[in-house]
């Protein structure tokens, strides 16, 4: 046997048989924990619920102690409350401290891969109720309208001025010689 292919085996093989009685014996002993983790939770809630919020006793107890007993329970509640709503915004304060270090992370660390955008079609109405916030087409604005307006006279005389230079060969022609810059000089 050579030395390179001993490194490579395992020294000892389990069964199958073996793997499985392993397998269940795991698992019987996560749900005995399991099972002692939530005894423990229970045992600890019902002393924390003992240690604030004693037994009552309403037996013998006229309407005016009966009314101070719950104005003191409103009190107790109001407390209580406003703890809850304190740890709720400590909690919702570190998440968004959380958030903003993965991003700081991913940040620094370089491989932060922009998320590919998608292509959305807009209308020139839907754009500009998402400028201007208007719901109606009557408010909106005419984009034509500002538009440059061309009047047919003036396509007109600028045909005219195109027939009027012509070919260039025959100007070229024209005024070519003594005759030509002679004509140049008379105009």
């Amino acid at each position: 046997m050579c030395h390179i292919c001993c490194y490579f085996q395992p020294k000892c093989k389990i069964s199958a048989s073996r793997k499985l009685s392993l397998k269940i014996l795991l698992l019987a002993r996560a749900t005995e924990e399991l099972e002692a983790e939530k005894a423990a939770i229970e045992e600890d809630k019902v002393r924390h619920l003992g240690e604030k919020l004693p037994p009552l006793q309403l037996s013998g107890l006229t309407l005016e102690d009966l009314q101070a007993l719950c104005k003191q329970m409103h009190e107790k509640i109001d407390v209580v409350d406003e703890e809850r709503y304190d740890f709720e915004a400590k909690v919702f304060k570190n998440y968004r401290d959380i958030s903003e270090l993965k991003l700081k992370v991913q940040d620094l660390g370089g491989k932060f891969k922009k998320p590919a955008l998608r292509k959305v079609r807009v209308s020139a109405d839907e754009m500009m109720e998402a400028l201007f916030g208007s719901k109606n087409k009557a408010s909106s604005m005419d984009l034509r309208a500002n538009l440059k307006c061309v009047k047919k006279e003036d396509i007109k005389q600028e045909k005219e001025l195109n027939m009027e230079v012509g070919d260039w060969r025959k100007n070229v022609e024209a005024m070519s010689g003594m005759e030509g810059r002679k004509k140049m000089f008379d105009a």
